[in-house]
């Protein structure tokens, strides 16, 4: 099964994923372990790669959704929810029964109610810092993914149903910038810009924070409903990874000055949703560099990313007193390189032991998105 996931790769979004669980661990690093400038700017702005991630998925599971809808066979919805729950549920359920079971593991962090978990609702006025609280950007992308086919169908069931998708997805945008703007209003101007506020109202938010879903639902309905102009953008792969990187670098700039501000509230995450999607363009062109160059391990950290990022955090915080008590602080080279190896291990664990077989059981049982054959 390993063999055939690694077959079907894309070298460049490999890069791009490797790139994305990378920028995450060392923020989480720096905001929950050493709490200091170990990584310098970017570990202050590592928590773009969820953005990342977002734009990755919108893209993926858009092009599934839509492949399937011009292929003329029956799309099946029972079959894609079922594919999409076990490519995602088992590793998140393991994860889970770790904080919920194990006291231990939660190293005295407080844990939201079950109950939030399981409906994705966590991310609703979370609190930072309380465990498993990097679930939220799970909170934020099931739900939206899983509305995705459901809206592809009823829009392709209209007449100019492309103008009604692309209507659908400019509205998204100018709605979330719209909602980021008054929610910034009520709710963090008037409290001087800074607290809490900021990231349980606009940064955790669903309503908030599906600008790189819907540019990566963007890419995947050009490529396939608008085929010839995907071929000449695609072919400028090399032209779009170079306009992607000038983007995505002022957007980094734009967050590390005034991350809580309200232009970059409002126009930031448009910007960061942009610079994703060209990127991500870039990589899906055939003779792009960002395609063809293959940098060594960016293959098996993007295979292990999802099961990486569900457990690197806490193992940190867990070696971190153990480490400690060895004479090396968090902030030591040591202690830096023995909890990213723990990090990527736990998430090769993870992989190996529930991802891999699940995936097979996707495999046997439910191989396609089609509607089978009475």
């Amino acid at each position: 099964m390993e063999k055939l996931l690694r077959s079907e790769r894309n070298h460049g979004l490999d890069t791009l994923r490797a790139l994305a669980i990378v920028l995450v661990v060392l923020h989480h690093y720096v905001s929950f372990v050493s709490q200091d400038e170990s990584f310098g700017w970017v570990g202050k702005i590592g928590w773009v790669g969820v953005d990342l991630f977002f734009a990755l998925s919108g893209y993926l599971i858009g092009n599934q959704i839509f492949a399937a809808l011009r292929s003329g066979r029956p799309f099946s919805l029972p079959r894609f929810y079922a594919r999409r729950f076990l490519r995602t549920l088992p590793n998140f359920y393991v994860v889970l029964a770790l904080y919920w079971l194990w006291p231990w593991f939660r190293a005295g962090l407080e844990l939201p109610p079950l109950w939030r978990f399981v409906t994705f609702t966590q991310n609703i006025l979370l609190t930072p810092g309380t465990a498993f609280s990097h679930a939220w950007s799970l909170c934020v992308e099931e739900p939206d993914l899983l509305l995705l086919p459901a809206l592809a169908l009823g829009i392709a069931a209209l007449r100019r149903s492309l103008r009604w998708a692309w209507a659908a997805i400019a509205l998204a945008i100018v709605a979330g910038m719209v909602i980021r703007y008054v929610l910034w209003q009520d709710v963090v101007g008037a409290a001087g810009e800074g607290g809490l506020d900021y990231y349980r109202y606009i940064y955790y938010a669903t309503i908030c924070r599906f600008d790189e879903l819907v540019a990566g639902v963007a890419l995947a309905l050009l490529r396939n409903y608008h085929g010839g102009l995907w071929q000449r953008i695609a072919a400028r792969g090399n032209l779009a990874c170079g306009a992607g990187s000038v983007l995505a670098a002022l957007a980094f700039w734009w967050f590390l000055n005034d991350r809580l501000g309200l232009a970059t509230t409002v126009f930031g995450y448009p910007l960061l949703a942009l610079a994703f999607g060209l990127l991500i363009l870039a990589a899906l062109g055939e003779n792009s560099l960002l395609r063809r160059v293959r940098i060594p391990g960016a293959a098996s950290l993007a295979l292990w990313s999802y099961a990486i990022y569900l457990l690197h955090k806490q193992l940190c915080i867990l070696a971190k007193g153990p480490l400690r008590a060895l004479g090396y602080a968090p902030d030591s080279a040591p202690a830096i390189v023995a909890m990213l190896a723990l990090s990527v291990a736990g998430g090769w664990l993870l992989y190996r032991c529930v991802e891999t077989p699940f995936m097979a059981l996707r495999q046997r049982w439910v191989p396609d998105n089609f509607k089978q054959a009475d």
